[in-house]
């Protein structure tokens, strides 16, 4: 934690800042590694200065909060005592005339009563912490890893409960059921679509049936000490058709063109836009005669499932060592059926590594 504090410093005094106010749950996961804060409301800020730092919270955290972040100096939020007030009182103790805040983040009643009590002069829009949590530390790898690996056995764990009858979601369940029952959580509701409707890429579960022959879609992930893994798989129920191999083989093959082309790039140590990665994939699917993607490449995960980089078409970002990252292309036939195969991977040593290891051959499964 006092690594990555230093860091944010770093980047204070680069951007000419005296102090950065955090709301961003998962920015304050990642500065004080307490993850109890709920995710509905708001229950947390975090007050960065050049040479202290603050946590403003309600009193039902006190004891957990003093115990698991001792290194910030706790404030109490009370109806009282309400969080704008102790801010402004802390801006006129360290003479802050320069505070970044995240816009992105923060509501426009929050700004509103922020600015009631402080000069919006001083307020600068930053996505500071961001810009330090795009590039792992092995640690963190390592975390992912772990999750990646967890996710793997749930795999080869559902692939055993699919049966004729059994519905979407039922095997949603199972799949939030066995990771749950192994002291990990679930990174995002997961996502098992048959046949047409694999062809929705966010589809919700539903309590249609499996039937035999049926194209069958995963994709979840898991969340192990505070960080996520996510992997999508497309399996066939039977006999695979003709179009379906077709289908899923070009798939395959653009995920691999896109992993050839990295690997590429990285040997001859050339800037590797995030960019030129998305189109390498995308227009290979394309030269096959299938339609474009209706979604990015890939991207970056971490304590979020979705976090930079982003492999998109019209992303500014490089890749780098020790950046985290998806690589998901599919291809999706509107009321037919859809194929997407998604894997995670580290920079690591100029070469790309793959996290996730679950089989990606085409699986028919036997009835």
């Amino acid at each position: 934690m006092n690594f990555r504090l230093r860091e944010l410093r770093k980047l204070l005094a680069k951007n000419d800042l005296d102090a950065i106010l955090v709301s961003s749950l998962s920015n304050i996961v990642y500065l004080t590694n307490f993850s109890e804060f709920s995710t509905l409301d708001r229950d947390a800020y975090l007050l960065i200065t050049k040479t202290k730092q603050y946590i403003f919270t309600h009193g039902i955290y006190k004891e957990a909060v003093e115990k698991q972040v001792p290194h910030f100096e706790l404030r109490a939020i009370k109806r009282e005592t309400p969080i704008t007030k102790t801010i402004r009182t802390i801006i006129e103790e360290q003479s802050i005339t320069r505070l970044g805040f995240e816009a992105f983040d923060l509501k426009i009643t929050e700004y509103e009563q922020l600015t009631k009590q402080i000069n919006k002069k001083i307020l600068i829009p930053t996505d500071m912490v961001n810009k330090i949590r795009i590039v792992k530390s092995p640690d963190e790898t390592e975390k992912i890893h772990k999750a990646c690996a967890l996710g793997d056995k749930a795999f080869t764990f559902i692939l055993k409960k699919m049966k004729p009858g059994i519905t979407e979601k039922a095997l949603a369940f199972e799949l939030e059921f066995y990771i749950k029952n192994r002291g990990a959580d679930i990174s995002f509701p997961p996502i098992v679509a048959f046949d047409a409707n694999a062809s929705q890429p966010h589809h919700v579960p539903t309590n249609v049936k499996l039937k035999r022959n049926s194209l069958v879609l995963f994709d979840f992930g898991v969340k192990l000490d505070n960080y996520c893994s996510d992997m999508t798989r497309t399996v066939f129920f039977g006999k695979v058709t003709k179009k379906q191999k077709i289908v899923y083989n070009t798939v395959l093959a653009a995920q691999q063109q896109a992993i050839d082309f990295i690997n590429e790039e990285l040997k001859l140590k050339k800037e590797l836009k995030a960019s030129d990665v998305d189109k390498r994939a995308r227009e290979y699917t394309v030269s096959q005669e299938f339609p474009t993607m209706p979604h990015s490449l890939g991207h970056g995960i971490g304590i979020e499932v979705h976090e930079a980089p982003r492999l998109t078409s019209f992303s500014q970002e490089t890749l780098t060592e020790c950046m985290v990252f998806s690589i998901e292309p599919g291809i999706y036939l509107p009321e037919e059926f859809g194929v997407r195969i998604e894997d995670l991977f580290v920079v690591k040593n100029d070469s790309l590594v793959q996290l996730t290891n679950a089989p990606k051959k085409l699986i028919e499964l036997k009835i």
